[in-house]
């Protein structure tokens, strides 16, 4: 299995990101004090400085489009014979 994957609150990121930005403080020297990694503070300055705090919020498991999930019955016989031949195929 994987390693699971920490996640951090909206107000911890954007703590981080005003002590890079505000204070000055560099990327290694922010994620020292706070015990994270140097890559976590650079991606959410970036994501913050791109969307502002709507970059900071959480996306990981958030569905966006009708391509994710589980297939969607098939409403028709044309429908259902596409999908049977699509699963022909491979």
């Amino acid at each position: 299995m994987g390693e699971v994957r920490k996640t951090f609150d909206i107000e911890f990121k954007r703590k981080v990101v005003a002590m890079f930005l505000e204070e000055g403080l560099g990327y290694k020297t922010v994620a020292k004090d706070l015990g994270i990694d140097d890559r976590m503070v650079r991606r959410w300055v970036a994501h913050y400085e791109r969307e502002g705090i709507e970059g900071l919020k959480e996306k990981r498991g958030a569905s966006t489009g009708s391509k994710n999930g589980r297939p969607k019955k098939a409403k028709t016989l044309e429908e259902e014979v596409l999908r049977l031949r699509a699963e022909n195929a491979i």
